[in-house]
């Protein structure tokens, strides 16, 4: 039986919500793929779809679409690498979009340089644990002790919680206000495009004409 454009599988992309995912509808559009429905911002929908192009999309919390990724519930994610290294999860990095740019960096007060020359015991805060453990035991060989904090991690070293956090900087004017600073970079950071490792092989023509339309247009 001849397969008809019916049979054709959906491709389902998960956005990282906000930022990302609006910097993402517009590159996505630049090579011709819309979706109209998610333009509505009344919408109380989950997942929006483009029949035409048999494409499906959902917006999800940044730290999730790598898990999304790996199981298959969506083919290609798009999240900062930030994300990426922390959720360490089974998936291709295929593409770096280059929006969204920022870096990863060991901040504190000047004072705690010192604390960095020496293989003492010093503790840190972070968001992103798995990426301060890393870059301590690993790359740094200095034993830390690290504190898993979810909202201002620029409070851990002014409220002697920590010694030196690890943070996103972007500008870098929250840690000047509070009198911190950056005082080693781990890595840059930027939104990439991930894709499940099934789903490159299944859909392997889709997903390369995908990645070389957006190539082009980067």
């Amino acid at each position: 039986m001849n397969s008809t454009a019916n049979d054709v599988r959906y491709l389902t992309f998960a956005l990282g919500k906000g930022r990302l995912a609006n910097k993402t509808l517009e590159l996505l559009e630049k090579i011709g793929i819309t979706c109209e429905e998610m333009k509505d911002k009344e919408s109380r929908k989950l997942i929006f779809v483009n029949e035409e192009q048999k494409l499906k999309f959902f917006l999800a919390k940044a730290s999730d679409v790598p898990t999304y990724v790996e199981y298959g519930a969506a083919d290609i994610g798009v999240v900062g690498s930030d994300t990426i290294m922390e959720e360490n999860r089974k998936v291709y990095e295929v593409l770096d979009l280059g929006f969204g740019k920022c870096r990863m960096c060991v901040c504190g007060p000047a004072s705690a340089k010192e604390l960095l020359q020496h293989h003492e015991m010093i503790r840190v805060a972070s968001k992103y644990p798995k990426i301060a453990k890393d870059y301590f035991y690993n790359q740094k060989h200095q034993t830390v002790d690290i504190i898993k904090l979810n909202g201002s991690v620029e409070l851990g070293p002014i409220v002697d919680l920590s010694d030196v956090i690890v943070d996103i900087v972007e500008t870098g004017s929250t840690l000047k206000e509070n009198g911190l600073e950056v005082l080693e970079v781990i890595c840059p950071l930027s939104a990439r495009m991930i894709v499940n490792q099934v789903s490159l092989k299944m859909e392997a023509d889709r997903i390369r004409n995908l990645l070389q339309a957006l190539k082009e247009e980067l």
